[in-house]
């Protein structure tokens, strides 16, 4: 809970006995919070004691995406939290706007400001629109903390009804969660305000604003991006747009819609005259951070299937959710193990950033007694389960084939399908490149 709903609860922390109450309890500890609520509350209101310890709580919740000296100064909702794009993706992307050569971008569904923050740090001119007052006022609040206001306006407006025209880009992140409280949910309708609460929403059409409005919008616009869940079916990009996928330390945090309307109207005037031009974007990529590191998708044709060789390559999850393990076994020479397996398998080592290697070492049909007595008999003390194309957990299978160490040797079993059959495939982990 955020402990204030309306812009005026909020502005007490903004107050300086509010600033002085979260400086107090910057480094508080969560398991003492009973007894220094009660002492708190001998001196400043009860209200604004809880809304500060609340506040205290979120901003130790932000260090994982905005990190330790940003989060103490920032102010933050439980949803801004949830929702907002993490520091290093969000300065990925405003480092990529401006190598294209933007100066200013119209955020459309600011949220709290997180992309804002990273825009206005590349030294991009924002306007960051967002319907719901609190948000807008928190948004206003980090923008003043982080000393950026002279860079970023924030607007309680519709959306849908901002003339983004006098910017050279628009950013739009849909509220992508629903249900769970209905007057949350009503808010954040498909008029892009505030953040829905609940469940992840999955049709790109329940977003709020739909996806098929900031579709149009950004093909208004000079150029664009429209943050999407990674998940999102490849039938559903539109086809002026190229697509990113964005993981993070391995874990793939979004997609990322680009638009370049000047590229889409020369491909457009191309295809018009017979010059074999596409009127689309339609380019597919993979970008892992940090680095980055990018993998462009050339439109290889599915990899053949092959037997396991000596090295199984694990694709890094925006490598598979861009649809391009194709060019990881292009780089590496190898094959699939089974054709609806996203592993990829050589006799060979290359090392690799867009995968992770594993030296395999036995391979075995699925069966816990046999991988037990394995691993008792090569010591194994630490065991790591994957798993893909199996329904087995990977936690039921460790308790049953490994429970207890059998020594201080670390393996890695892959719960998976070979040509069709379920197999288990022990391996350890080999150098991938950097």
């Amino acid at each position: 809970m955020s402990a204030f709903s309306t812009p005026a609860d909020f502005s007490a922390l903004l107050s300086p006995e509010g600033r002085a109450l979260l400086d107090e309890l910057r480094d508080h500890d969560p398991a003492q919070e009973l007894a220094l609520a009660t002492r708190l509350r001998r001196e400043h209101p009860a209200g604004l004691v809880s809304a500060a310890l609340a506040q205290a709580r979120l901003r130790q919740r932000a260090v994982a995406k905005f990190g330790a000296q940003d989060a103490a100064r920032m102010y933050f909702t439980a949803n801004g939290v949830e929702q907002a794009t993490r520091t290093s993706v969000a300065t990925y992307r405003a480092e990529s706007f401006k190598a294209l050569g933007v100066r200013s971008v119209a955020d459309l569904c600011c949220g709290i400001g997180g992309d804002a923050i990273a825009l206005a740090r590349a030294g991009i001119s924002v306007l960051a629109v967002d319907r719901d007052p609190l948000t807008c006022a928190v948004a206003r609040a980090n923008a003043e903390a982080l000393d950026l206001a002279g860079l970023i306006e924030v607007r309680e407006a519709d959306v849908t009804e901002v003339d983004t025209a006098a910017y050279d880009a628009v950013f739009v992140d849909p509220a992508r969660r629903g249900g769970g409280h209905g007057g949350a949910a009503r808010s954040a309708s498909m008029r892009g305000g505030g953040r829905a609460t609940g469940g992840r929403i999955f049709d790109p059409e329940a977003y709020s604003p739909p996806l098929s409005w900031a579709v149009a919008a950004a093909l208004k616009a000079p150029r664009a991006a429209l943050k999407i869940a990674p998940g999102i079916p490849h039938e559903a990009i539109a086809a002026e747009a190229d697509a990113e996928w964005i993981s993070d330390g391995g874990d793939v945090k979004e997609a990322v819609l680009w638009f370049d309307a000047e590229r889409t109207a020369r491909a457009a005037r191309s295809a018009s005259t017979g010059g074999g031009g596409r009127a689309t974007g339609g380019r597919m990529r993979a970008t892992l951070l940090p680095g980055p590191r990018v993998l462009v998708g050339r439109g290889l044709p599915d990899p053949p299937v092959r037997p396991v060789g000596r090295y199984l390559y694990e694709p890094d999850g925006a490598v598979i959710r861009a649809h391009l393990v194709a060019e990881v076994a292009d780089e590496v020479g190898g094959g699939l193990i089974d054709e609806t397996i996203a592993y990829v398998t050589s006799d060979a080592l290359r090392p690799t950033p867009y995968a992770t290697a594993y030296e395999i070492t036995d391979r075995l049909p699925f069966n816990v007694k046999k991988l037990r007595a394995l691993l008792r008999e090569r010591g194994v003390g630490v065991l790591t389960v994957k798993k893909r194309g199996s329904a087995v957990e990977p936690e039921e299978l460790r308790r049953k084939a490994m429970p207890k160490p059998y020594g201080k040797a670390s393996a890695t079993v892959f719960l998976t399908r070979v040509a069709g059959a379920p197999t288990m495939l022990l391996g350890r982990s080999s150098p991938s490149g950097d």
